[in-house]
């Protein structure tokens, strides 16, 4: 799947209220990613604090980075921005960081 149809079929399950929240759709799913990020050190950390596991929970943080990734979209969209505008842009200021340090280096 690509990361356009993703963000658009994740559109279809968007049912945030954004009417009475100041800054609208952008507070709200930036806020949200900000919680679900935190969710997912939370399962992490109690998984480091138990001592038991020696391997992390695959599928269980698999399931909080999917909403991670849920709400990343839900932020491009707000700003107007497919993923894979945001994925570009990325990966092009990584591009010009790497060259410069190694011009630098």
């Amino acid at each position: 799947m690509e990361l356009n149809e993703y963000q658009l079929r994740t559109r279809g399950t968007a049912t945030y209220d954004n009417s009475g929240i100041p800054g609208g759709g952008l507070t709200y799913a930036i806020l949200a990613l900000a919680g679900e990020v935190g969710e997912l050190a939370n399962k992490w950390k109690k998984q480091l604090r138990a001592g038991t596991q020696t391997e992390p929970q695959r599928e269980v943080l698999a399931d909080e980075l999917g909403d991670c990734f849920w709400y990343v979209g839900a932020v491009a969209h707000e700003l107007g921005f497919t993923l894979e505008e945001v994925a570009q842009q990325n990966l092009e200021k990584l591009k010009q960081r790497y060259a410069e340090k190694k011009a630098v280096g």
